[in-house]
């Protein structure tokens, strides 16, 4: 990658800029397609910008179902016709008694990652309010499925499942337009849900948010393009479209939120 890429980007993502240009080089020596694990949406756009600025490979995203979240990339010779198989994406159906017991995103997240499998090869977790569904790489999906047994106190299985037997997730994701003074964390947070600076620094500061997925301490820490910030207890915000400044230079922003 040349030296330029990476100034459009945070400290943090360099790391990942680092890997996108190896699989490229990889696509371009070995002439095959290169299989991700699953990107979040940011990563997915810093993917995309990289392609798009530095070869003339194709790629194609895919989680599982429409409106998947997070989603594998599989880069590709202009020559290839990528198929659904192609993505390894595998359907696993939590099957557990619904009647005395509940779950939640986390508990299920939890138990998943605790196998000892990185985060990043599990896809999107969905639920309809009872039944509960996670797309998994199929490297992993067998290991998963053995080692699965309790979700908390709950007694589970985990089962594999056709792609005509996806739920559809309910989702209360609702779009919102603001202007805001700054893209840092505290202020977006405490913006968004109506509390003050204070509340949501001691929010961040305690570890209760993520943004994409990883823990984030830092109430200055700069929300950009595509992050989901997550707050325990609040719930989920994506930073949806950066629409430009307004005459007082406030930023204004289209958002997905999620409340509890």
């Amino acid at each position: 990658m040349n030296a330029n890429v990476y100034q459009h980007f945070r400290k943090d993502e360099h790391p990942f800029i680092d890997s996108v240009g190896d699989w490229l080089e990889q696509v371009e020596s070995q002439y095959a397609p290169y299989l991700s694990d699953f990107l979040d949406p940011r990563q997915a756009y810093i993917l995309e910008t990289l392609i798009r600025q530095n070869s003339e490979l194709e790629f194609q995203f895919y989680g599982g179902y429409e409106q998947a979240e997070r989603r594998r990339c599989l880069i590709f010779p202009d020559y290839y016709e990528p198929k659904e198989e192609d993505f390894e994406v595998e359907l696993l159906e939590i099957v557990y008694p619904a009647k005395f017991s509940t779950l939640s995103h986390g508990k299920v997240l939890g138990t998943l990652v605790n196998t000892g499998i990185k985060r990043e090869y599990f896809g999107d977790i969905i639920s309809d309010g009872e039944r509960w569904q996670v797309f998994v790489a199929k490297e992993v999906a067998n290991f998963v499925i053995t080692q699965v047994e309790k979700i908390g106190k709950i007694s589970v299985r985990l089962e594999k499942r056709n792609y005509t037997e996806i739920i559809f997730p309910k989702d209360d994701w609702s779009h919102e337009r603001t202007t805001i003074s700054s893209l840092r964390l505290d202020n977006l947070i405490s913006s968004v849900y109506n509390i003050s600076r204070q509340r949501s620094k001691q929010l961040i500061e305690s570890g209760k948010v993520k943004v994409n997925w990883t823990e984030n301490i830092r109430p200055d820490f700069l929300v950009d393009l595509l992050d989901i910030v997550s707050i325990r207890g609040f719930g989920r915000i994506q930073i949806q479209e950066l629409e430009g400044k307004t005459k007082k230079d406030k930023f204004r922003l289209l958002l997905g939120v999620l409340r509890k």
